[in-house]
């Protein structure tokens, strides 16, 4: 089910859309990234790093496309730690009803550093939100990367502020 509109609006600035308290936008940020295919032995330590960081409190930025993005934004989501979840897209104009609820807790962001005629998400625009949210973190936290895929070559620039899990 999918809310008809969101209830906070939506604010424009330098070029990202920022919905919701954007006071975690000026928090330390640690991004988590991670291959949609991954070995089985990795989940559940991207399941342990996701309640470990809610636990401690900790700020995460993440783009919740893949599946197991998805399920640690879940993990996070079960906390009351802020959390920023970035598109690779423009801005939803209509939010899940549990992504809503967050936002009117004013503990989640949702930014996009794309124009709202960006209505889908592809390869390109994954990867572009990629390199956004390794710029504006101050960690980066990588719970799986498959050899050669696009996350491993945008790492291989950016390899000293990256940590494995």
């Amino acid at each position: 089910m999918v809310t008809p509109h969101h209830s906070v609006p939506a604010r424009k600035a330098d070029g990202i859309t920022y919905l919701g308290n954007e006071a975690p936008w000026s928090l330390p940020k640690t991004t988590f990234l991670c291959s949609r295919k991954v070995p089985a032995v990795q989940v559940l330590k991207c399941y342990d790093w996701a309640i470990a960081m809610r636990d401690a409190g900790n700020c995460v930025m993440l783009g919740a496309h893949s599946q197991l993005e998805k399920d640690v934004l879940h993990y996070l989501l079960k906390g009351t730690q802020p959390v920023v979840l970035v598109l690779a897209r423009g801005m939803k104009q209509q939010l899940e009803p549990e992504l809503l609820e967050e936002v009117s807790k004013e503990r989640l962001l949702i930014v996009s550093p794309f124009s709202e005629k960006v209505k889908r998400v592809t390869t390109e625009t994954a990867a572009a939100r990629n390199e956004f949210m390794v710029q504006q973190a101050q960690a980066v936290v990588v719970g799986y990367s498959s050899s050669g895929g696009s996350i491993d070559i945008l790492l291989r620039r950016y390899s000293g502020s990256v940590k494995p899990l």
